[in-house]
C-alpha cells in the first residue's frame, strides 16, 4: 500500500501563469489619427495587449488583459510600459483584476509594474478595481520613471474582498511598494503591507475605519515643479472631495506631482468619485473631461 506522504509526491503541479506585457510607443508620425505608434510589443499569457482606435483628438488606447480571468498564488505577471519623447497614450485595464486565494501561506501573487515617459510625453495609467478575495496574498511592485518634461496620470483602486456577496477580506496578505522618480532621482516612495489581523485593521478607527476599498491618483505636470503651479488645480480637487460626504479623502502637492487618496465604505461610491477627479485632472491637462467607454459600466 502506498503511503500518504508517496501519493502527496504523486499529485501534479498546478499550473500557475508567468508572464506579462512589454510595449514601448513613439511620437506619432505627421498624419497619424493618433497620439502615439508602437514602436515594440511582447506579450506571453497571462498578459495580453489590445490596441483600439481611439477617439479623434485623443490619445492612443492601450487595453491590458488579463486572459486566465485572474491571478491566483504562485501566478505572476509582469507590466512594462515605455513612452518615448512626444508619445501620448491612454494605458488601461479591460475589467477589474481580481486576486483568488492562495493555496498556502507562502503562495504569493506576484505583480510588477514599470511605467517610464520621456520628455513632452503623456503617460495615463488607468486600470480598474484590483479585487482581493479572502485568502488572497499579493506581493506587487509599481515603479514608474517620469523625465521632469513629462506628463503622467496615474491611478490604481483596491477592494478588500467580494463585498456585493458579503465577503470580506479577513485572512491573506498585501504588500504593496510604488516608487516614483523623476530624471532617476526617488521622489516618492510608499510601503503598504496588510497581514495578521486583517479584519481589526480594517476596522479600527485609527485605521480604516470600516473602509473596504482605497484609491490613490499621482497627476504630474511640470509645471507642478512650483507650489503656485497647482494651487488651482489642488483647489479643485478639494471641492470635489466635499462633495463626497460618503469617502474619506485628500489631495496634497509632493515633490513636483499631486498626490490624491480616497478610502470607502462603498466601492461603487468610491469609484465614481474617482471618476470624476480622473475627468478633471484630464480637463486641465487639456484633454476631453471623459471616461474611456471600457471603464464605464
Amino acid at each position: 500500500m502506498m503511503s500518504e506522504s508517496g501519493l502527496k509526491e504523486q499529485r501534479p503541479r498546478l499550473q500557475r501563469g508567468d508572464g506579462g506585457v512589454t510595449a514601448c510607443f513613439g511620437a506619432a508620425l505627421p498624419g497619424m489619427k493618433t497620439g502615439a505608434r508602437l514602436l515594440d510589443l511582447y506579450q506571453s499569457d497571462p498578459g495580453r495587449a489590445l490596441l483600439p482606435l481611439p477617439e479623434p483628438g485623443e490619445p492612443a488606447s492601450l487595453v491590458l488583459v488579463t486572459t486566465s480571468g485572474g491571478l491566483t498564488g504562485g501566478d505572476r505577471l509582469k507590466l512594462s510600459l515605455t513612452l518615448e519623447p512626444g508619445a501620448k497614450l491612454a494605458a488601461m485595464a479591460q475589467a477589474a483584476e481580481k486576486l483568488y486565494r492562495s493555496a498556502a501561506a507562502d503562495n504569493e501573487t506576484e505583480v510588477i509594474q514599470e511605467l517610464s515617459a520621456a520628455s513632452g510625453a503623456w503617460l495615463e495609467w488607468l486600470p480598474q478595481e484590483t479585487i482581493l478575495f479572502n485568502g488572497a496574498r499579493l506581493a506587487r511592485r509599481t515603479s514608474i520613471n517620469l523625465d521632469p518634461e513629462a506628463e503622467a496620470l496615474i491611478g490604481d483602486m483596491l477592494v478588500y474582498g467580494r463585498v456585493a456577496r458579503g465577503e470580506r477580506f479577513e485572512q491573506g496578505s498585501l504588500f504593496d511598494l510604488w516608487e516614483l522618480r523623476r530624471a532617476g532621482r526617488l521622489v516618492w516612495t510608499e510601503r503598504q503591507g496588510i497581514d495578521g489581523d486583517i479584519a481589526a485593521l480594517l476596522a479600527a478607527p485609527a485605521g480604516f475605519d470600516g473602509a473596504v476599498a482605497q484609491a490613490s491618483l499621482i497627476f504630474a505636470r511640470p509645471c507642478f515643479a512650483t507650489e503656485t503651479g497647482c494651487t488651482e488645480i489642488l483647489a479643485g480637487l478639494r471641492a470635489i472631495l466635499e462633495q463626497h460626504s460618503g469617502l474619506r479623502g485628500g489631495a496634497t502637492r509632493l515633490d513636483g506631482f499631486i498626490l490624491l487618496r480616497l478610502l470607502g465604505r462603498d466601492p461603487l461610491l468610491l469609484r465614481r468619485a474617482f471618476a470624476e477627479v480622473w475627468r478633471y485632472c484630464r480637463h486641465q491637462a487639456g484633454w476631453a473631461d471623459t471616461m474611456p467607454r471600457l471603464w464605464l459600466r
